[in-house]
């Protein structure tokens, strides 16, 4: 799988792309994959830690996006978050399923040599945006929030490896969150 990136991406666009894939208009998933597939990719291979996972996370995203694109709705956020989101939870299953067949999944190294998700987003403006707002947060912060959206641990997890309570973690993911849409707003 090719990873591009394309700093342009109009959220306008890729919102009407959703909607045409809403009504079955099959060039318009065709497009979106063009347009989306690098960064759905790299999402699925930062958390996956390996091609073929990475690959196969790629495209259940990319047939939830054909099977419920009726369900986006521009008013509750951004098309690209949506997509990246759906990325990021199929990457997720597929990291769960595996280890429950394998017990103790480990990730192989060659993908530490990849281009990450997190490298491509700041490759563009918005990601540059992110980038800043994300330092502004203090390094705790900062480190659950890449854990949760970055690594894909779940807030269960998180808590495990950080030795705090539950509710703490979602509390200061749910401000970090406020914190940087507030960021990006301004």
């Amino acid at each position: 799988m090719t990873q591009q990136t394309n700093p342009s991406l109009d959220m306008d666009d890729t919102a009407a792309l959703l909607r045409a894939c809403a009504d079955g208009e099959r060039p318009a998933l065709r497009r979106l994959y063009d347009l989306w597939a690098g960064r759905l990719y790299s999402v699925g291979l930062r958390i996956t830690r390996q091609k073929t996972l990475a690959e196969d996370a790629t495209h259940d995203a990319f047939l939830q996006i054909w099977q419920q694109a009726s369900r986006f709705d521009p008013a509750r956020g951004r098309a690209d978050v949506w997509m990246l989101s759906i990325a990021r939870y199929r990457a997720i299953d597929l990291v769960r399923r595996r280890q429950s067949e394998v017990g103790g999944y480990e990730g192989e190294d060659e993908a530490a040599d990849e281009i990450g998700a997190l490298d491509l987003l700041i490759a563009d403006a918005e990601g540059k945006a992110l980038h800043r707002c994300l330092h502004q947060l203090d390094e705790p912060r900062r480190k659950m929030i890449s854990m949760a959206f970055i690594e894909g641990l779940s807030h269960s997890v998180l808590a495990s490896r950080l030795a705090i309570p539950l509710g703490t973690v979602k509390s200061t993911i749910r401000r970090s969150l406020s914190s940087l849409k507030q960021c990006l707003e301004a």
